[in-house]
Parts: structure tokens; sequence; C-alpha cells
């Protein structure tokens, strides 16, 4: 199996593409739209990336590629299960449009060393799947939103049980997400999904990969090269339309001291996780505010340079994942407590969903502010750190602020 990348002059809208063709990445002027499935590889929890990781890098380059930055080459998306023990998959596509915030814009097509590559017929292939009509009118007509474990029962039960181990001492932090599943009586199309969610949020990382779609704002970690970034968010307050009201409700998250402390194990714990990896790693001194069309978060960009030779982005995603703005901490307490108490299957929630190339440079968001749309149906979720001062029913006000971005794209006017 080779892959062929060439350099291109322009590129139609790859939002656009994506969104149809059901695979797109999308953050920062890095954008990819894939077609097909060359090649899968499986990947039997996160313990095993670095074999995953070796598989990829086994597709040869064609010489006859005149574009080699990251992201050339064979690429492989990738949604993976938020259970790190549970068995993934990684899709590598036959056909990829990429384009790189300093303007390099590529094809690459991947295909048996034998097949000669006809670039014409792979970029006609692409932009036709990419340019069906989605349609504008009220279809789907009817909505049924079921919560899968009643509000009251899930404020009460699960985040006032989670509180009591808290103050028992048991565990500083557990992530506690809800469920909501949406029927409709025509099958959900998850490109008109994706459109409002890219109009809406901007500053959000767009992806679909096999079903599961999302605008995610935290990005779990970034390799290119030998840097490492991350962007790690904990701490939730909801938007006003208020403008006055909107800017205090940022104020009281930026000097909240629960959130303040909420967010700094996350920040902590990340640092201590990427060093052995790393020659340097910082983080920003004090977290901003990350301002989203629904919600503020707390968040605090972390950077460092990698040791040679270079981790792939797999390992570091094998590393990191879950974090405690996800899991909780300590990491083994609070997923048994979120196993024991949830009642539901987070399935991709809150997992790691991204790109990866043979060259180990990749980019993961955490999976939030998701749904994983099958036919009439999508299950979408929300959590929320819970901590010895959490009030319960402040956090579930605060999934339903969650929960907008998604239903307000699903859920046609």
């Amino acid at each position: 199996m080779l892959a062929t990348s060439l350099t291109l002059d322009s590129l139609p809208d790859l939002v656009k593409i994506g969104s149809r063709t059901g695979l797109l990445w999308s953050r920062n002027g890095m954008q990819f739209a894939g077609l097909g499935q060359a090649k899968t590889i499986e990947l039997d929890g996160l313990k095993h990336t670095s074999e995953a990781a070796l598989e990829l890098a086994d597709i040869g380059i064609d010489e006859s590629s005149t574009e080699q930055g990251a992201g050339a080459g064979p690429i492989a998306f990738g949604a993976l299960p938020f259970n790190r023990k549970d068995a993934g998959s990684l899709i590598v596509p036959e056909i990829v449009l990429g384009t790189a915030p300093d303007g390099r814009k590529w094809i690459t097509v991947v295909a048996d060393a034998d097949d000669p590559v006809d670039v014409n017929q792979a970029m006609a292939r692409i932009t036709d799947a990419g340019s069906r009509p989605v349609p504008k009118g009220l279809e789907p007509a009817s909505f049924d939103l079921v919560s899968t474990l009643p509000p009251e029962i899930w404020r009460d039960e699960v985040v006032g049980y989670a509180k009591e181990r808290i103050e028992a001492g048991e565990l500083d932090k557990a992530v506690l997400a809800r469920e909501l599943v949406l029927r409709t009586d025509h099958p959900i199309d998850p490109a008109y999904a994706l459109e409002r969610l890219h109009r809406s949020y901007r500053n959000a990382i767009l992806f679909s990969v096999d079903g599961f779609i999302g605008a995610s704002p935290e990005l779990l970690v970034s390799r290119f090269g030998d840097m490492v970034r991350a962007h790690p968010l904990a701490g939730t307050a909801p938007r006003s339309s208020d403008p006055d009201a909107d800017q205090a409700s940022a104020a009281r998250l930026l000097n909240s001291d629960k959130d303040r402390w909420e967010h700094r194990i996350t920040i902590d714990w990340l640092l201590d996780t990427l060093l052995p990896f790393c020659s340097f790693v910082d983080a920003e001194p004090e977290p901003t505010i990350v301002t989203l069309a629904n919600v503020h978060h707390l968040g605090t960009r972390v950077e460092g340079r990698l040791s040679s030779p270079a981790a792939s982005v797999l390992e570091l995603v094998g590393a990191l994942h879950p974090t405690p703005a996800v899991g909780g901490k300590p990491q083994e307490p609070a997923l048994q407590l979120i196993e024991a108490m949830e009642r539901m299957e987070r399935g991709r929630y809150a997992g790691p969903v991204g790109w990866v190339d043979a060259a180990g440079n990749g980019e993961f968001a955490v999976g939030i502010r998701s749904a994983q749309i099958d036919g009439t149906e999508a299950r979408l979720w929300a959590g929320v750190g819970v901590v010895a001062d959490s009030d319960p029913a402040a956090e579930l006000s605060e999934t339903r602020s969650k929960f907008q971005a998604m239903l307000s794209a699903l859920m046609r006017p």
C-alpha cells in the first residue's frame, strides 16, 4: 500500500466536504476531509497505541509525492472510546484533502502499490461525494428527547452520592455525565448539524468520524515535530444574553476558588504526565476565560519540547487519557465511581478524537460537545466535575447549558 501526496493551488470548502463524506477535522486552519477506507487499524485499548503508530508508518510514501509536511502522506482519523480498555479503531481514508495554517494545500491518495494514481479522478470522487445538498426543509418533523436517567435522580443520587464520597475523603474529584437520546421521524443528517456547529462555534474543534460528530472546545494534545501542546479546560459558567450579566458570570468563574482548584488538579496532573516524554514542559501561570456561544470555561495552555526520539501523538494520547477534566482524581477511584453511578455507556463521549500521520504528528481533542448519530437516533452527553464544594442543583444546571450546543445543532427550528 502506497500514499501519494500532491501539492495543490486551491481547494474547495473542506468543512462542507468532510461533513458530507463523514471524515472531517477542522482546528485553527488545520483541516482534513477524507473519503473511503483504504485501511482500518484496530486498537485493542489505549495501551496498544505504539503498535497502531507502527502499522500506520508501514504504509509507504510514493517518491513522486510533492507534499511532505505534517499531515501529508497517510493519515488516520480516530474517535476512540472513553474506556481506555475498550477496543477502538483508526480509519485511513482512500482520499484526503488537507490544508494547513501556513497555506499549504494537498491531496493524498492511498492505494495498492501496483495501482496507478489518477489525481483528477480522486479529486472528482471526493468533491462529488462532498457536494450533495443538505435538506433545508423541516424534516425531521418530530423529535422525542429522553433523558436516560431522570434529571432529579441524577442530581440527588448520582451527584449527591459522589459528593458524599468526596467529603468522606475517598477521592478529590469525579466527573459525572448525563445522557440524552434524541429520536426523530426521519434520519438525522450529520452534515446539517455540523454546518450549524461550524457557524455557531467558530473557535471550537470540529470533527466527524464514523457518525461521531461534535465541536469540542478542548485540545487533549497535539504534536508537530518535537513540539507538544495541550489546552485543558475545567470550570464552567453559563453565558447570558445581557452583556453586563455575561461579563459578571465570566468574572465570577475566574475568581471562583472551587473552579480554580478543580482546574489546577487537571493542570498539575497534565504536567506530571507529560514530563517523562519531554525535555521541557510548562503551563501558563494563570487560567484564562475561554468563551463559547453557550458557556465560559477556565483554560490553560500547556507547551513543551519532546525528548528525542519524539513520542508519537498516539503514545501521548495513550498516556494522557483520561485527564482529571473528564475522569477525576485519583483516576482509578474516580473511574470506578463513574462506572458504578452513571448507569449508561459513554461510548466515545469524552474519549480522544483526532488524526495522526505516519511521522507521529497529529492532534486529538477531548470528544465533548458531541453526539453519536445512527439513523433516526442521536445520543448526546454533558458532564460536570464534582468536588467537595459542588452544589448538585448547580451541576444539573451546568449540564443543561452544555447540552445546548448539540441540541441546537440537531433540532431544527
